[in-house]
């Protein structure tokens, strides 16, 4: 048995193959806003977006890359129809078409790069 105690997520971290065309993705169409940035050059390129009590990253680093099959991370939204509606209208590839349970509804987007991200709203 281990002596220490995993407290919180840290981070959530993506990577992706263009960040310019991921920001636009994340910020343009999700309306993210960063809170932080590193690097840039040769040895990579890091954003990070507070949401909530949790952090999203998106890097571009040699060796690491995207996949479909790869974690993915979920949004909670206010208004679920709506955030549904404005995706539909960006032409954003939805891997699962939104859904309702009875603890919450859910949809399944693909960012630019392919990896997954659930939009989500509890009940």
């Amino acid at each position: 048995v281990l002596n220490f105690m995993i407290k919180d997520i840290a981070f959530v971290a993506y990577p992706v193959t263009d960040m310019a065309r991921a920001r636009k993705f994340y910020e343009g169409i999700l309306g993210l806003t960063p809170s932080e940035e590193f690097g840039g050059g040769e040895n990579g390129h890091w954003v990070e977006y507070n949401i909530g009590a949790g952090t999203l990253s998106l890097g571009v680093m040699d060796g690491w890359k995207p996949s479909a099959d790869g974690a993915s991370v979920s949004f909670e939204v206010d208004d679920f129809d709506k955030t549904i509606e404005k995706l539909k209208a960006e032409n954003i590839i939805f891997a699962l078409e939104p859904q309702s349970f009875p603890s919450c509804k859910m949809a399944i987007v693909k960012d630019p790069d392919g990896s997954g991200i659930i939009i989500h709203k509890k009940a």
